[in-house]
């Protein structure tokens, strides 16, 4: 599959924009070419060509600089292997079923998918056909969701069968190593068919590695009465770049809860997309995000009903210190077809330091007129009134300060289901602000 770019066309951008275009033709040409999903492909690119790469004059990218991601020549990643023992500190022995992706490529040797439970079927690429589901769910139109469109070597496909509940938690994760800037971009989906239910751990991390920049996208699909527990950890290298998408659709009495923790990532974006498809849907989207020294995190979600009588709930939390900016744009639409819909929306922010920065913008757009919504900001300092208290009942400030973070903290971070990874996650949100 070709690349074709109009040479007249370019040359009527501006210099920035020649730039943009220049480095996403280097980017397109760093794309393996697996067969199969031409036609899939060949959409994503009409998508890419016709956008382009933003910059921060387009308005869902006000707030986000991307020109340190523009700057660095990522290069097509090589194959690579990782042992056991290194990525020993990732394994959740509570979670008997893992699907590991080097690179963006599956690795049998360093996953666990001899013993599945019954209703749970796993593939990937080589061995999962056309996939009629893939790219099928909203929000691929956005440039760098199409940009994994067109771009990615493999893919993680689960699949739940009807009637059926996993349960133990699944895990899937997303290794990136090597000694050279590279791009990579995983690509996840999930079926869970009518009156399923599941648990999901997604985790992107690095070992051994270089910069780097991680596109992902993961879509999933609930059936009828289907139900998912969707955990998903950013904790990239401190050099690593990393935007992703997670779209859903949900079909009638559909129930889908996401817990979303970004903690990692010179800069990083995350794009929940939701997208009830009929009745009596439930929707929990919480979030946090931690961002320290010259971080730049970013959180857009859209949260967009279709249907009437049904329910949303939004936590979103930030914890800025340093010269760190936070991001978060949350957007819920209510149209006159979605009478009788419930929706709340709240946006929680603690900046650690004068120089730190959130950017939030809570964004309800209400059309139908039977309806229960609400959503707010806050933007706070550490309370001096509750650091004194504590300090008065034997703590030192740091300890004190320390207390209060994890309360914030520990609100998103104790809805993962294992005990083990809540607490190396609260540890490494305190040994960064300290």
């Amino acid at each position: 599959m070709t690349v074709e770019v109009n040479p007249e066309a370019v040359a009527t951008l501006s210099a920035a924009a020649q730039d943009r275009q220049a480095y996403l033709t280097h980017l397109l040409a760093q794309r393996p070419n697996p067969k199969g999903l031409e036609k899939v492909r060949a959409s994503a690119l009409s998508i890419i060509q016709e956008r382009g790469l933003p910059s921060n004059r387009d308005e869902d990218w006000r707030f986000t600089d991307l020109s340190g991601l523009y700057k660095t020549a990522f290069t097509a990643p090589t194959a690579a292997s990782l042992s056991l023992e290194e990525i020993a500190p990732f394994i959740l022995a509570e979670a008997p079923v893992r699907l590991v992706f080097v690179n963006g490529w599956f690795a049998p040797d360093l996953s666990e998918i001899d013993n599945l439970p019954a209703g749970l079927s796993v593939s990937t690429l080589a061995d999962a056909g056309n996939l009629p589901e893939l790219g099928q769910q909203p929000g691929m139109t956005e440039v760098f969701t199409a940009l994994n469109t067109a771009s990615f070597a493999d893919v993680a496909v689960l699949r739940i069968a009807k009637n059926q509940v996993i349960e133990a938690p699944i895990h899937l994760l997303y290794l990136t190593t090597g000694d050279t800037p590279i791009v990579t971009s995983p690509r996840g989906l999930v079926v869970a068919e009518a009156n399923s239910a599941a648990t999901l751990i997604e985790e992107y991390t690095a070992v051994k590695t270089a910069s780097y920049f991680t596109n992902a996208v993961t879509e999933v699909s609930l059936g009828q009465n289907a139900q998912l527990h969707h955990y998903r950890i950013q904790r990239e290298a401190k050099t690593a770049f990393h935007i992703g998408t997670t779209a859903v659709s949900q079909d009638r009495d559909s129930r889908y809860a996401l817990t979303s923790l970004s903690l990692g990532g010179q800069m990083s974006r995350h794009n929940p997309v939701v997208v009830p498809t009929a009745e009596q849907t439930d929707t929990t989207l919480n979030g946090l995000t931690l961002a320290v020294d010259q971080q730049v995190a970013d959180t857009h979600s859209d949260l967009s009903f279709t249907s009437p009588h049904c329910t949303a709930q939004q936590l979103h939390k930030c914890i800025v210190d340093n010269l760190a900016r936070a991001v978060f744009n949350g957007r819920v639409f209510v149209p006159k077809l979605a009478q009788q819909t419930n929706a709340s929306q709240l946006s929680r922010n603690l900046l650690l330091s004068a120089k730190a920065r959130v950017d939030t913008k809570p964004q309800l757009e209400i059309i139908a007129d039977d309806v229960k919504c609400a959503h707010g900001a806050t933007v706070s300092q550490l309370d001096d009134e509750e650091v004194f208290y504590l300090q008065s009942r034997g703590l030192d400030r740091n300890s004190a300060c320390d207390l209060l973070v994890e309360g914030f903290a520990a609100e998103i971070i104790d809805q993962l289901p294992i005990a083990e990874q809540r607490q190396t996650l609260l540890n490494a949100v305190l040994s960064q602000i300290r």
